[in-house]
């Protein structure tokens, strides 16, 4: 999806919901070719209501403010930036994460899932800063629409706000780009940014990986915020083998492993790989953190009955490169750690081991 940049097209309406309490609206620059003052048109007629955008600040202010009940923004910059001290970490390392929810924000519109949409928002770039070790501290949204629409940000909003007070992370800034005749009255733009940070010696460093190392795999929650291009082409062809409950199921929103990395860290275990299984499956994202070994893989049946029943349409070897089969995160660990951490989060199980062969081989158990 396409982000426009700040002081860009003078057609837009900004606002930067700023990390300072009360959130602060940045007025829009009037149209080319008008004057204010003219009384021939006004911003409003031309599509974009500046008053209407103010008044969303206020609107969003509740869900914001209980992004800051672990961690709290230094100081008040207000306008313009967002700032966080570093000062309890030693050895501060930066670590950043950018993604978007893709195509399947067109079903999740289509089905009034708004809220899920924030999440998975939100859980696409938080879960990329966890596979670090690092700690998610600061979150920026971008929302480009048509016309402003005050219900539908707000509970796109609220869905972020929920994920972030769980996983201790704040909604620092953002923006929100009223822009007609760019953006079509059915579509939303949305990305989503994330800055965190780690204790030099804590970063995970996938270099450490050996021979003999397990890999635990813990579940998804569905296909999460990948593969959906398909899935809707499934769904253009065959929609009339799915039923809406059925749909809806699929579009639960991307899990957050928050959870699971704090409980590896309460067990003094340190990873010596962590991956976020998105776009490309268990091969691609496991190659990635591999590139002088490979790994074995033999995963459960996904008991995900709308997952079975779009696999039906799947070629079936593609769908192991398309969709995370039912696991959404993997920690790869040495063999005598690997049952320290069976038991963090919801859980996870043993998926398969490193081997020294490079290429990930991915299987079904028989």
């Amino acid at each position: 999806m396409s982000v426009s940049q700040k002081g860009g097209s003078r057609r837009e309406a900004e606002i930067n919901h700023c990390h300072s309490a009360p959130y602060c609206y940045k007025p829009p620059q009037q149209p080319l070719g008008h004057s204010f003052m003219s009384g021939k048109l006004t911003y409003k007629e031309s599509g974009v209501d500046t008053r209407e955008a103010a008044a969303l600040v206020g609107d969003i202010g509740t869900h914001v403010r209980r992004t800051q009940n672990q961690r709290q923004l230094y100081g008040a910059f207000g306008l313009f930036a967002a700032a966080f001290d570093l000062c309890d970490y030693e050895q501060p390392v930066i670590v950043t994460g950018c993604d978007g929810v893709g195509t399947k924000l067109e079903l999740l519109l289509e089905h009034d899932q708004l809220e899920a949409a924030g999440k998975d928002l939100v859980a696409m770039s938080v879960n990329d800063i966890l596979t670090t070790g690092g700690d998610p501290l600061m979150f920026l949204d971008y929302i480009g629409i048509s016309a402003l629409d005050k219900p539908l940000i707000t509970r796109l909003i609220a869905g972020m706000c929920d994920y972030l007070e769980d996983c201790g992370c704040i909604l620092a800034g953002g923006e929100t780009a009223e822009m007609p005749g760019i953006v079509p009255e059915d579509v939303i733009e949305l990305s989503g940014f994330c800055i965190g940070c780690c204790e030099k010696p804590d970063l995970i460093d996938p270099t450490q990986i050996a021979t003999g190392d397990v890999l635990i795999g813990y579940h998804s929650d569905g296909p999460h915020a990948n593969g959906w291009s398909l899935i809707r082409r499934v769904l253009a062809q065959h929609g009339e083998a799915f039923s809406k409950e059925e749909i809806v199921s699929l579009l639960a929103p991307t899990r957050l492993y928050h959870d699971v990395v704090a409980d590896i860290k309460k067990a003094g275990v340190k990873p010596r790989a962590m991956a976020h299984i998105t776009g490309g499956g268990l091969p691609e994202n496991l190659e990635r953190l591999l590139p002088n070994h490979g790994a074995d893989v033999v995963i459960p049946d996904w008991k995900n009955a709308a997952m079975k029943k779009v696999f039906d349409f799947v070629d079936a070897e593609d769908k192991f490169h398309t969709f995370n089969m039912g696991f959404g995160w993997v920690v790869i660990v040495s063999p005598d750690e690997a049952e320290r951490i069976m038991s963090a989060g919801p859980g996870g199980v043993k998926i398969g081991t490193i081997t020294d062969t490079q290429g990930v081989k991915v299987s079904m158990e028989s």
